[in-house]
């Protein structure tokens, strides 16, 4: 296996798609069934934005989950490899990652709600994959690399970081910086402020109700995915797409239009390998919401403001 620990601080990690497919895969079933275990008891926020993860300085983690008067959460640790679950009453339970089949951790992760009294009930089986092989029954997903894994976590912290302060230019409706278990993909979505027509494609698994959801309002969304190219691929698009859009400039040299997904895509290595990433993954992020809002005559005057507005009134000598 060929990848590269992160030398100093702000290094982008490498990792090859084909030295860590498996490991991907099973991966991908675990944040599934944590972020189902959030989705039971967390209030709906639109967009599901309530279901999804965040990054955290150790890995991924559920936000503080309410559970009758008090909380949880659940944070995949993967400088220690656990899953820590913790309950507002002090109670805490670990879960191994390692190379086991899906059936066990899911076992495991239930058994330990159950010991500190958390009573989950989810739809234990994946969406947005095919097959959607039942978490109980699922002996095919049973790989698991902890340096591989690690350094995904740390693709994500370097794009979440750039992704972060993409989002700080923008005064309209965001969501979050966040990751979405079912795609498993980190994303940034802005919102124009008007309704959407009905979104008539879903995913594998995945009833079209909730892909409506999702989409019910016009949006530019952004983000990293590993699961295309040679290293993954920061992505981008509009819905509804507005005319013109596959034919504007997706900024740096390697963006493209890709039709087969209708979105742009930019590979990670193309950022990864540049002088200047961030500011490759920034003029990405940027020229490709400029198609969307330019070409979908958002009013952007109103939605967009100067992330350095406030400099000088904070930090050491600010409130």
């Amino acid at each position: 296996m060929t990848v590269e620990m992160p030398a100093p601080a702000r290094a982008w990690p490498r990792l090859r798609l084909s030295d860590w497919t498996e490991t991907r895969d099973t991966l991908h079933m675990w944040v599934q069934i944590v972020g189902k275990i959030q989705m039971a008891h967390a209030p709906l926020l639109n967009h599901w934005w309530q279901a999804t993860l965040r990054l955290s300085p150790r890995g991924l983690t559920t936000v503080a989950v309410p559970y009758r008067d008090g909380a949880f959460d659940c944070e995949f640790d993967f400088l220690d490899h656990r899953l820590r679950i913790r309950g507002s009453d002090g109670g805490s339970r670990t879960v191994l990652l390692a190379a086991r089949p899906v059936a066990q951790f899911y076992a495991e992760t239930m058994a330990a709600l159950g010991e500190l009294g958390i009573d989950t009930r989810i739809r234990a089986r994946p969406n947005e994959v095919e097959p959607a092989i039942p978490f109980a029954a699922d002996d095919r997903h049973a790989a698991y690399d902890a340096h591989a894994a690690a350094l995904f976590w740390r693709q994500l912290l370097q794009a979440a970081r750039v992704l972060g302060k993409y989002r700080a230019g923008f005064v309209g409706k965001s969501s979050p910086v966040h990751f979405f278990w079912g795609g498993m993909d980190l994303a940034c979505t802005r919102f124009s402020g008007r309704r959407a027509p009905a979104h008539a494609v879903g995913a594998p698994n995945c009833p079209d109700w909730v892909t409506r959801e999702g989409y019910s309002h016009e949006l530019a969304s952004c983000g990293f995915w590993p699961g295309v190219g040679e290293e993954g691929a920061f992505y981008a698009y509009a819905y509804p797409e507005p005319a013109g859009y596959a034919e504007a400039s997706g900024g740096p040299a390697g963006a493209s239009y890709d039709r087969h997904l209708g979105e742009f895509v930019i590979p990670y290595e193309s950022v990864a390998a540049a002088p200047d990433p961030d500011g490759v993954l920034t003029e990405f992020l940027s020229a490709t919401y400029a198609a969307a809002a330019d070409l979908g005559g958002w009013d952007r005057a109103a939605l967009e403001i100067d992330p350095h507005r406030l400099q000088g009134h904070t930090g050491p000598h600010g409130w």
